[in-house]
């Protein structure tokens, strides 16, 4: 009886402790294998400064940019991924239509073209391919799946 009352009473300590550490966790972010594979993938072409990689993930928006008009129309915004890197996400308004909600804070997931630059990199091709020569992308935002 003393063994079963000393196992209980271990068990709750360690439900315990669990319980006040993932307070200061994100659980998603240490825990969401998919997500950290995406951030390592991300940080991964990051930091060997590579381009043309399909690459898929999810991220706070935390900038909200003009739309460049220049040729071919994007949504700009600027997104933070768990790891703390920052991606600008260009997503062309003249082949899928503009994310007319977004807002500051928001969490997009996305799948796209990664491009590597000094800030952190540009995620591009976030729309279906009207050609079909190239993997087609998207960006999920709010349950709405724009491409």
């Amino acid at each position: 009886m003393k063994k079963l009352l000393f196992i209980l009473i271990v068990g709750l300590a360690v439900y315990g402790i669990v319980q006040h550490v993932s307070k200061f966790f994100s659980v998603g972010k240490f825990f969401n294998s998919e997500l950290s594979t995406s951030d390592l993938a991300l940080e991964k072409a990051f930091k060997n400064e590579q381009s043309n990689i399909q690459v898929g993930g999810s991220g706070e928006v935390i900038k909200i940019l003009s739309d460049d008009n220049q040729g071919s129309r994007h949504q700009r915004f600027i997104i933070e991924l768990n790891s703390g890197q920052t991606l600008l996400v260009a997503h062309n308004i003249d082949i899928a239509p503009k994310i007319s909600d977004l807002n500051l804070g928001d969490i997009i997931n996305f799948y796209g073209e990664y491009e590597w630059n000094s800030k952190g990199g540009v995620v591009h091709w976030t729309h279906h391919d009207p050609h079909g020569s190239h993997e087609s992308g998207w960006i999920n935002h709010g349950g709405k799946l724009y491409q």
